[in-house]
């Protein structure tokens, strides 16, 4: 028994894809999709000698046939893909007796003026990654330029990121521009795994682990300070000994855990006084603090009046 086509929910439709104005920005280059559709050959037939002056990926997910490439004959067969460079001519056959499928995707690729490092975001854009989303296109579209002309296995499965590509279209899905986007880019890369098996990408930056986990740490402590915290349970969160953070805290704030936690909570108590007329139980309540009376303590060593002193200051 034949196994179903797996492209076979793309028969419905098949040039769907080709009627969108599919174009997108990824890194320094501006990628415009001319066509990504599923065509079937029957068999015999010949599409002779042509070239582009984009690119150009052929998929072969069922049948077979074969492919001229620089003069070189290469056989074709399900499973299988070649790519034309701009300016490479090719001609491709179906076989004389069984018909091929191809699911093509031809784009442009477009160095676009600026980088979008460039300006006063530019610092700000390169913490959220776009410095190596830049590489990375870069790194992949000069790979494309190098690859060999000759057909090779789809290992890496580009092809079924066609079908992930039209089911968003087709469902409508929440996001579908940027699942197609990321689809397309995905075969990009894909199709260059299936040449190059050992082929690698960028190292990409590795964290400083203590500011790291001081940063988590902060973060659960801020967003937590109304609860009981110990240095245990928090250390338990990050998945780290209590001595480890303990570390941490003095050699990222230069205080210990418990000092930087209770300054979280002096510093809501300072805005609790000056914004509302709770009573100091109700306050020490909301802020984490064990009783007014521990809360009147501690505030004084801090600031060097009372609460109540403190917050007649204030309004007066």
């Amino acid at each position: 028994m034949s196994q179903p086509f797996y492209f076979e929910p793309m028969l419905e439709n098949p040039m769907a894809l080709d009627r969108l104005d599919l174009r997108f920005r990824w890194g320094s280059y501006g990628i415009r999709v001319l066509r990504c559709h599923l065509t079937s050959f029957p068999a015999g037939t010949v599409i002779d000698f042509h070239h582009h002056s984009e690119f150009e990926f052929h998929y072969i997910p069922s049948g077979k046939g074969k492919v001229i490439l620089d003069g070189v004959t290469h056989a074709l067969q399900e499973g299988m893909l070649y790519v034309t460079a701009p300016g490479v001519s090719h001609r491709q056959e179906a076989d004389e007796h069984d018909k091929m499928d191809e699911l093509c995707l031809h784009v442009d690729f477009v160095r676009l003026e600026g980088s979008p490092l460039d300006g006063d975001a530019g610092s700000e854009s390169q913490a959220w990654g776009e410095a190596w989303e830049i590489a990375e296109a870069d790194a992949c579209i000069k790979q494309l330029s190098e690859l060999p002309h000759l057909p090779a296995f789809d290992r890496q499965e580009a092809m079924k990121c066609f079908l992930v590509a039209f089911e968003a279209w087709r469902d409508n899905q929440l996001g579908q521009y940027t699942i197609i986007k990321q689809s397309i880019i995905q075969m990009l890369l894909r199709t260059i795994g299936a040449y190059k098996a050992d082929h690698q990408g960028l190292d990409l930056p590795a964290r400083d682990m203590k500011s790291y986990r001081y940063q988590l740490a902060v973060q659960f402590i801020e967003d937590n300070f109304r609860r009981p915290l110990t240095l245990e349970g928090v250390a338990e969160r990050l998945q780290i000994s209590s001595r480890q953070l303990q570390r941490i805290f003095k050699e990222q704030a230069n205080i210990s855990f418990s000092e930087y936690l209770e300054q979280v909570r002096l510093k809501h108590v300072c805005t609790e006084l000056l914004q509302t007329t709770m009573t100091l139980e109700k306050i020490a309540e909301k802020s984490g603090f064990a009783s007014s009376n521990y809360l009147h303590y501690v505030f004084k060593k801090a600031h060097g009046v009372t609460p109540n002193r403190y917050r007649e200051r204030l309004h007066g």
